[in-house]
């Protein structure tokens, strides 16, 4: 019985250990800093469109991914990954139309070469359509994904995407 319980407590320290090593290796690396301070997406523009009243409109969003973070496309390959979605609510004076996404980039993890992941990386642009009310809308959509790095992701994130949208 005291073997038993000195080997469950020289596991235990053995996990400690590498949680501890795995937790100071994210630290010291600029990408981890950033997927541990929720900086992975960044919305960059526009700030402001003008856009024909009742009738749909093409906008192009552009966004940046944090420099050695990868978020999944809107097609993962798998049933078990979080898509990247667009939306705005209901009541904004601003309705999305549809949305065009960019082909997500094959990226393979270090752990799992066999595996092909669909992926957005670096900036990447959505295309989409909206119909605006008449009036000056400053609407609060949403982009939803989860970013990762070559070793662990985190939960899915919404961050605003702010656009004041002026119907004429």
């Amino acid at each position: 019985m005291l073997g038993m319980k000195a080997g469950i407590r020289v596991a235990t320290a053995a996990l400690v250990l590498a949680l501890g090593a795995v937790m100071a290796q994210g630290q010291s690396d600029s990408a981890a800093r950033s997927l541990v301070n929720g900086a992975a997406v960044e919305y960059l523009f526009p700030e402001q469109v003008t856009v024909t009243a009742g009738k749909a409109s093409d906008v192009e969003l552009h966004f940046r991914i944090a420099e050695g973070l990868h978020i999944n496309s809107h097609a993962p390959k798998d049933d078990f990954l979080i898509p990247t979605t667009f939306s705005i609510p209901d009541g904004a004076g601003v309705r999305l139309d549809g949305v065009t996404y960019p082909d997500g980039k094959e990226f393979t993890l270090p752990l799992d070469p066999e595996n092909k992941l669909s992926v957005y990386t670096n900036e990447f642009v959505l295309q989409t359509r909206i119909v605006a009310e008449a009036g000056n809308h400053l609407v609060e959509a949403k982009l939803r994904y989860q970013a990762c790095d070559k070793s662990v992701c985190l939960p899915p994130k919404t961050i605003p995407v702010a656009i004041d949208v002026i119907g004429k």
